[in-house]
């Protein structure tokens, strides 16, 4: 059992806010046998966050890689640096806090599913629906006009 007081550095936050957000078991429905336990899936969420930056080249195939050129893509980064933020504000609080009067883990569970749903689910659909805006004929044109204002 890890003591109240002790939280990890500020960059290991996040990852710890999704590690601590996996309080339920997985098993066999109408059955009493578990195959993951809350500790392991917190385990498995955590280190598969991690992995998942690994694999973002693969889950973004879209051909425009700017997000400058992409609005759908940038509304939803913006949302995950949010995200990102706010899981280190859950990861750096007391496991039994509070927000609006509901423990302050539901907002963590939630802030954890919107993570691996931009990863697993947003990411690879706009790589595919996306239209992205027009792109300049060569980047040094975008630049020589923003500077030419």
């Amino acid at each position: 059992m890890t003591p109240p007081h002790i939280v990890p550095e500020w960059y290991f936050l996040p990852f710890y806010a999704i590690l601590r957000a996996i309080t339920f078991e997985i098993g066999i429905p109408f059955t009493e046998i578990t195959l993951i336990t809350a500790k392991l899936g917190g385990v498995i969420a955590m280190f598969g966050s991690i992995l998942l930056w690994f694999v973002m080249p693969w889950l973004d195939s879209h051909p425009i890689r700017s997000a400058r050129f992409r609005p759908l893509y940038r509304a939803f980064l913006l949302l995950l640096l949010v995200d990102f933020v706010f899981l280190g504000y859950v990861g750096s609080q007391p496991a039994d806090a509070e927000l609006f009067g509901l423990p302050l883990s539901y907002f963590g569970l939630g802030a954890t599913a919107y993570y691996f749903i931009f990863f697993l689910v947003i990411l690879p659909w706009l790589s595919k629906f996306e239209k992205g805006r027009e792109l300049p004929p060569s980047i040094h044109e975008a630049v020589l006009a923003k500077h030419a204002k």
